[in-house]
C-alpha cells in the first residue's frame, strides 16, 4: 500500500509539473547538480569525475538549492562523480524537497544497501537512475549486471521512488549485447529502461558499428512499446538517437541554459556535462533574463549532441519559438564547439 499512495503522490505532483512547463517556459524544468566531483570507480569512456574531490559543503549546497527553487526549478536530481559520496546527500534531497521541487539521483549503484535505500525513501526521493554497461566488468566500465543486480533486487524490495536503468551502446563497450540483458533483467525488475549511445573518453561520437546498430535497434523497439510508454514516457522519447548511431545530426532546438541546466561543484551553471564553461555564469547570479536569453540562444554543438537528457527535456518546446543566430557576446565562444562529439 506504501508503493501505490507513495507512487500516486508523485505521479500527481510530476503532472503538476509537466502542466506548468506546458504553460510557462522561463523556468528549467531539469536541473543536474554535482555535491562531489569524486567517485568510487573509473570507467573509460567517463571525463566526469576525479579521485581527490572534496564534497561540497552542505551548507553551500543547501543556498544553490534554494537559489534553483527561486528560478521556479521543476526537477533538481544529483549528478557526479558519485553523489552517494557526500556525507549528507539524505539532507540534501530533503532540501529539495522542502521547496516544492522533485528530487533525482543518479548513481553507480555501488553503495547502495537496504538500510541506504530506505533512508532515501526517507528523505523523499522521487527518481533514481543507474546506467549499467555490461554484464561483466572490463578496462572500459565496472557498472556491469554481475556486480550490480544484488543492488537492483534491492531496490525492488526496499525501493518508495521511481527507478530507471539504462544500457549503453558505442563508447568502446566491449559486447554490445549486454544491453538486451540489462534491459530484459531490468524489465523483470519492474523498472523502467533506457538505452543511450555514448561517447568516448575524449567526449566524441562515434558512428555504430553493424553488431551494436542491431541491437540498439532491438532494445529500442522494446523500449518504444506500449509497456514502456506507460511505464516511463520521458525514457521512452529516443528518436533523437537514430540519426546518432550512424553519425549523423540532429535538427533540434536546444534549451539547455535555460530549460536544462548543469551546476558543477563550483556552482557555476554549463548547457551540460560536455559543454562545461559555457555559460560559466555562477549560478547565484543566474536569472530568469539569463534563462530567457538561453532559450532562443541556438547552441554549435547540439547537431551530434549525445546527452538524452537534454534532448528529452527539450522536447517539451520543440515547437516553440525558433532559435535566432543573434547568439549575445557571451555565447560565441559555444558556436566553436561545433564538432561530431557528445555535448
Amino acid at each position: 500500500m506504501a508503493h501505490l499512495r507513495v507512487r500516486a503522490e508523485r505521479k500527481a505532483r510530476l503532472v503538476g509539473k509537466f502542466a506548468r512547463g506546458l504553460l510557462k517556459t522561463s523556468h528549467p524544468l531539469l536541473v543536474h547538480i554535482i555535491p562531489t566531483r569524486r567517485c568510487n570507480i573509473d570507467c573509460g569512456y567517463c571525463n566526469e569525475y576525479d579521485k581527490v574531490s572534496q564534497p561540497v559543503a552542505t551548507e553551500v549546497m543547501l543556498t544553490r538549492i534554494a537559489h534553483l527553487a527561486r528560478l521556479q526549478t521543476s526537477v533538481v536530481a544529483f549528478s557526479g562523480g558519485e553523489p552517494l559520496l557526500h556525507p549528507d546527500l539524505d539532507d540534501l534531497i530533503r532540501g529539495i524537497r522542502s521547496h516544492g521541487m522533485m528530487a533525482g539521483l543518479i548513481t553507480n549503484g555501488y553503495l547502495l544497501s537496504p538500510k541506504r535505500i530506505v533512508a532515501l525513501n526517507e528523505a523523499g526521493l522521487d527518481f533514481l537512475q543507474i546506467s549499467i554497461d555490461n554484464v561483466e566488468p572490463d578496462e572500459v566500465s565496472k557498472k556491469s549486471l554481475r556486480l550490480l543486480d544484488k543492488k537492483l533486487l534491492w531496490l525492488r524490495d526496499y525501493g518508495l521512488f521511481d527507478v530507471n536503468i539504462n544500457s549503453v551502446v558505442g563508447g568502446g563497450i566491449t559486447n554490445p549485447e549486454d544491453a538486451r540483458t540489462i534491459t530484459r533483467r531490468a524489465r523483470e525488475l519492474g523498472f523502467s529502461t533506457s538505452i543511450g549511445i555514448i561517447h568516448d573518453g575524449s567526449g566524441h561520437l562515434k558512428p555504430l558499428g553493424a553488431p551494436e546498430r542491431r541491437v540498439f535497434d532491438e532494445v529500442s523497439r522494446e523500449i518504444s512499446g506500449t509497456w514502456q510508454v506507460v511505464k516511463n514516457l520521458y525514457s521512452g522519447i529516443r528518436g533523437f538517437q537514430d540519426n546518432l548511431a550512424e553519425g549523423k545530426p540532429n535538427a533540434w532546438r536546444c534549451r539547455a541554459g535555460a530549460r536544462y541546466l548543469y551546476v558543477c561543484e563550483d556552482g557555476l551553471v554549463h548547457y551540460c556535462s560536455q559543454q562545461r564553461s559555457y555559460p560559466g555564469t555562477p549560478l547565484s547570479e543566474y536569472t530568469i533574463n539569463d534563462i530567457k536569453r538561453e532559450f532562443l540562444t541556438p547552441k554549435a554543438c547540439a547537431p551530434f549532441c549525445t546527452v538524452g537528457c537534454v534532448h528529452r527535456v527539450s522536447m517539451m518546446d520543440f515547437w516553440r519559438a525558433p532559435q535566432s543566430d543573434l547568439v549575445p557576446p557571451g555565447n560565441a565562444a559555444a558556436r566553436e564547439a561545433s564538432s561530431p562529439s557528445g555535448m
